[in-house]
């Protein structure tokens, strides 16, 4: 307790440090999710992909992203068991901070796609296992999460397919594609903006001050899906369009579907901001709490001002720095993706990681996304998929989690002997 009082302000000033390197490694790693799919089909280029992230990924961490916190920084330990030692909280939740921003630096590194929310989790039961034993995880929330990381693949795998499936029995397989993208383009449109509606008002509108109802929500939602599916119509239709179309009839054809991919491109970054924000500024929000209350931990708290902007501005800085790495290894590496598959892709990936985001679970978006880009390899065939990049990928996985216990068990030890 005297070191929290003697040292709160330096430790809340390092793990803010560590919860920025952290952000960092979620925007140089996990940007892949949200951006490697628009990038690896052509539709964008990496710098307009960085762009449009920063500006998505930013505003779904400051304005989406409190609700997966609480999970994060009470619900995979129990926090009372450390009422008599809040210092060795402070100190495990510094050292799983850091410890995953360097698990990050290095698969980012690597170009390896894993799992930010898998490395703090295992960094989190790593240093409480050491530090109060077994007894202090609650390991129904971690059997909660782990079956998650089955769920949820599984889950957006099929969205993918199905999305995929829909374009080729309605669109691709026909004898007049563009004439049926012109006609079905639309309702892809509107269901994406429905989409994007829904998540915009129901994560983002509320920490603003603007609390709706889920009937408003989705009635609002309804109307500027209609609207966006009435514009659309005479746009796929419009001179401008026709002459914007490459040359060739699948050519076309994939432009509509590029429209789609920029809507899920943006609807994709909101979501992975909102849900990916809380690995970074989870463990932060325990130790402003610990420290402003003089070492008494409490069951939830409001977010300090600066933690939020903190989070997306590292966020920003790792996906500026590093984020090409890992983008090219999703958008190129598992199969080859065009417009309309990477938007079958990305929308079912934003579906199911808005979802699970909403009700406070925090899944893997990397694998999420590996789920829906192998959905659409199986849908072409097994031929298409890569077997050898998807096993180094999966084995990156196995490894996460053990990695981020480790690097948290030898953090905690330089911190404690440190500051004792």
């Amino acid at each position: 307790m005297e070191i929290l009082q003697e040292y709160g302000t330096i430790l809340v000033i390092i793990t803010a440090v560590f919860g920025f390197f952290m952000a960092f490694g979620v925007g140089a790693n996990d940007v892949s999710n949200a951006m490697g799919t628009s990038v690896g089909s052509g539709t964008i280029t990496a710098k307009q992909a960085i762009f449009i992230a920063m500006i998505f990924e930013c505003a779904g961490a400051y304005l989406a992203g409190g609700e997966v916190t609480e999970t994060i920084k009470s619900g995979v330990i129990d926090p009372m068991q450390f009422i008599s030692t809040p210092e060795v909280l402070v100190f495990g939740m510094m050292a799983a901070l850091f410890s995953s921003g360097i698990w990050l630096l290095i698969a980012s590194r690597m170009g390896w796609p894993v799992s930010t929310t898998h490395t703090i989790i295992g960094a989190i039961v790593g240093f409480a296992c050491i530090t109060v034993g077994t007894h202090a995880v609650d390991w129904t929330a971690i059997r909660n999460i782990v079956g998650s990381w089955f769920i949820t693949p599984v889950l957006a795998g099929i969205i993918a397919y199905a999305i995929f499936f829909s374009t080729q029995k309605l669109i691709f397989d026909t004898e007049k594609p563009l004439a049926n993208a012109q006609k079905y383009g639309p309702f892809y449109m509107g269901l994406t903006i429905l989409i994007l509606a829904i998540v915009t008002m129901t994560k983002g509108l509320k920490h603003v001050g603007l609390h709706l109802t889920t009937m408003e929500t989705l009635l609002i939602s309804s109307v500027i899906s209609v609207i966006a599916i009435i514009a659309s119509y005479f746009y796929f239709r419009s001179q401008r369009f026709i002459q914007n179309v490459a040359k060739g009839t699948f050519g076309a054809v994939e432009k509509v579907f590029s429209i789609l991919m920029l809507l899920t491109a943006c609807a994709m970054a909101f979501a992975h901001g909102s849900n990916d924000v809380a690995n970074a500024i989870g463990p932060l929000s325990a130790v402003v709490s610990i420290v402003e209350n003089g070492g008494e931990i409490m069951g939830k708290t409001a977010l300090a001002w600066w933690i939020l902007p903190l989070g997306a501005a590292g966020i920003a800085v790792g996906l500026i720095v590093m984020g090409y790495k890992v983008m090219a290894t999703i958008g190129t590496g598992i199969t080859d993706l065009t417009p309309s598959r990477g938007f079958a892709a990305q929308f079912a990936t934003a579906v199911t990681v808005v979802l699970a985001s909403g009700t406070g679970l925090p899944i893997s978006t990397t694998q999420t996304l590996v789920g829906t880009i192998l959905g659409i390899g199986f849908a072409r065939g097994i031929a298409a998929i890569n077997l050898t990049v998807i096993r180094n990928i999966v084995a990156s996985w196995v490894v996460t989690l053990p990695a981020g216990a480790f690097f948290a068990i030898v953090i905690y030890y330089v911190l404690h002997a440190i500051f004792h």
